[in-house]
């Protein structure tokens, strides 16, 4: 079969169109297929359908889209069900985007390596592809999440097959095309550079200085911004006349005079970083180029429980591939000390100010997140960027800090799940096995140590219950006090009454990464975390919890699913009647007890976690 979404959705089989009808049906295809084999989330469906107004029975009417689907499409194509959501198995079937991304990568690889004619005859067949904007019977949440990055290629495309031509002497043939370009896309320097190379070799010097004059105004006016280097390059070569046939091409020309210097903002990565042996490979995936037709950077959620180890995991992953982003690296913390969230303006401020922006303190504009995403935005157009979003707490908060470009990779994590992040591909944590967890201790404290006391080392093993930040800290007290053997330090970690006290040091501690999920979390949501403590083993269906608290199950479940979505609890299976039965980490639940006892807990561990007396 043959699908395309570079214009009006639809499918083929052979000739003959598949006949599909609706907007909504046409999303959930589009929203399938642009997922690239990936599961897509109800709750993603949910937001492509209906935005922030889902109805009551969205549920319902996803499952209906789905069975419409494969009704039409037949046996040749699979819509499998695959908790949380839905997966599309396309096989060998034609997708019009993956057949332009194959083309448009092969053609930049020729355009690099000076093989113009190849590289203008490639991309010119990608361009071919589009047939209209694209995802046009799509609803208008699908194109508001979609359209941006598409759009975005399809231009880099563009460019890229002017600049082949450019370099062929083709400049008469696409003087009329580039001028209509410019008109559309004002603020791209790409595109004024290349109008006026072809302005000059068609003698006509005067108009391609005004180009010059009318884009230094363009840019001051729209963006309170001086053109780049490429652009005042440009125009000095033409007005020393170096800009002719035989000169280099534009690209080359970008090279000789690089931008600002490229950000690095990234934490110093962890040297002795261990485990995760499974998701490292599939952040690398993402991050970097490899021979899969159609790869472009992406964007990758990595969500958990806290100290689990996201940040550590990304950081890793950033470092190891920092040198495909050339245009440098950004990270910013999206949760204040006392785990509420930050603002996204002063996250904005912190990432111009990286970027070089220079209208960043100019009056009004700290606090204006409109004009600090457009100023953004602008700043990270075609540049090949790494972006890390760190500890981000819900969409409206990551939304604006996302670069509205496919050459930029970006790395989120997260204890919830986000749904408005297009094209993330999603990797949960969740606590290392006992040989990862042997390791990460050994790595600090020392494997002779362990080695020498296995009893206590499983002991302490046990008590971290994989989870890296307690197994981080164990290790650097046992390392900090090499007068320490395991089997002193496993004692004080074996009352659980006490460990949280025990799992802290210097500024690492537990409970405070646990307490800072606690402002985020509503009456419902404490209630259920608090109420964790009266099972033994920390697991429970909403119908337990409701009889614990004395309260309906509705609201107990409803709190048990703000926890599930903080990564507080999971999901361990359902019981006889189907219900979820919910489940928590060890060291969570000692922490529910510590909150379900506030007037046991001393000074400083109510001053820890910001605990409210209720």
């Amino acid at each position: 079969m043959e699908f395309r979404v570079l214009g009006p959705i639809e499918a083929r089989a052979g000739d003959t169109r598949v006949p599909l009808s609706g907007s909504k049906v046409y999303t959930v295809l589009a929203a399938l297929l642009l997922a690239r084999g990936r599961v897509v989330s109800d709750q993603r469906l949910t937001s492509l359908l209906w935005g922030w107004d889902p109805p009551a029975t969205a549920g319902a009417q996803i499952y209906t889209y789905m069975s419409r689907l494969r009704k039409r499409l037949g046996d040749e194509m699979e819509i499998v069900r695959r908790p949380p959501g839905y997966v599309l198995a396309t096989r060998d079937s034609w997708i019009d985007l993956l057949e332009f991304e194959r083309l448009e990568q092969e053609g930049r690889a020729a355009l690099g390596e000076g093989r113009y004619r190849e590289a203008a005859a490639l991309l010119d067949r990608a361009l071919a592809l589009w047939q209209g904007p694209a995802l046009s019977n799509a609803t208008h949440h699908l194109r508001e999440t979609e359209l941006p990055q598409l759009e975005e290629a399809r231009t880099l495309a563009l460019e890229g097959r002017i600049e082949a031509d450019l370099a062929l002497g083709r400049h008469e043939e696409v003087l009329a095309e580039l001028t209509g370009l410019v008109a559309g896309f004002p603020v791209r320097e790409q595109l004024r550079a290349q109008l006026m190379t072809a302005l000059y070799r068609c003698g006509r010097q005067a108009d391609a200085l005004h180009v010059y004059h009318d884009a230094r105004k363009v840019l001051a006016d729209q963006l309170g911004v001086d053109p780049g280097a490429a652009l005042d390059a440009t125009y000095q070569a033409v007005l020393n006349g170096s800009i002719g046939l035989e000169s280099p091409p534009l690209i080359a020309l970008r090279d000789r005079f690089p931008g600002p210097s490229a950000p690095a903002m990234l934490p110093p990565d962890v040297e002795d970083f261990t485990g995760r042996s499974a998701e490292l490979p599939v952040l690398r995936t993402v991050l970097e180029p490899h021979d899969t037709p159609g790869w472009q950077p992406r964007r990758c959620l990595v969500t958990g429980m806290a100290g689990v180890g996201k940040t550590a995991l990304v950081v890793h992953a950033a470092h190891l591939s920092a040198r495909h982003h050339p245009d440098g690296q950004l990270y910013v913390e999206l949760r204040e000390p006392d785990g509420t969230p930050r603002d996204p303006c002063a996250a904005l401020v912190r990432l111009l100010r990286a970027l070089g922006e220079p209208r960043i303190d100019a009056p009004g504009v700290h606090d204006d997140l409109e004009e600090l995403t457009r100023l953004y935005r602008a700043r990270t157009a075609g540049r090949r960027l790494l972006v890390v979003l760190d500890d981000a707490v819900g969409d409206l908060q990551v939304r604006p800090l996302l670069p509205s470009t496919s050459t930029a990779s970006v790395l989120i994590t997260c204890r919830t799940h986000l749904t408005q992040v297009p094209g993330a591909q999603t990797v949960r944590l969740g606590p290392l096995d006992p040989a990862e967890s042997r390791t990460l201790l050994a790595s600090a404290a020392g494997r002779e140590r362990l080695s020498a006391e296995p009893d206590a080392s499983a002991a302490l093993l046990a008590h971290c219950a994989g989870l890296p930040l307690a197994l981080r800290i164990t290790g650097t007290r046992l390392a900090a006090r090499p007068h320490w053997s395991p089997a002193r330090l496993a004692p004080r970690l074996a009352d659980p009454r006490t460990r949280l006290d025990e799992l802290r040091f210097g500024d690492l501690s537990v409970r405070q990464a646990l307490g800072r999920s606690l402002p985020s979390l509503s009456r419902a949501g404490r209630a259920a975390l608090r109420g964790l403590a009266g099972f033994p083993d920390g697991s429970c269906t909403a119908q337990q919890m409701a009889f614990a608290l004395e309260t309906g199950e509705a609201e107990a479940e409803r709190g048990l699913e703000e926890l599930v979505d903080g990564s507080l609890l999971t999901i361990n299976g359902l019981d006889q009647q189907g219900r979820p039965i919910y489940g928590c980490h060890a060291l969570v639940r000692l922490f529910a007890h510590e909150l379900s006892r506030p007037r046991l807990l001393p000074a400083q561990r109510r001053q820890d976690t910001g605990i409210l007396r209720h």
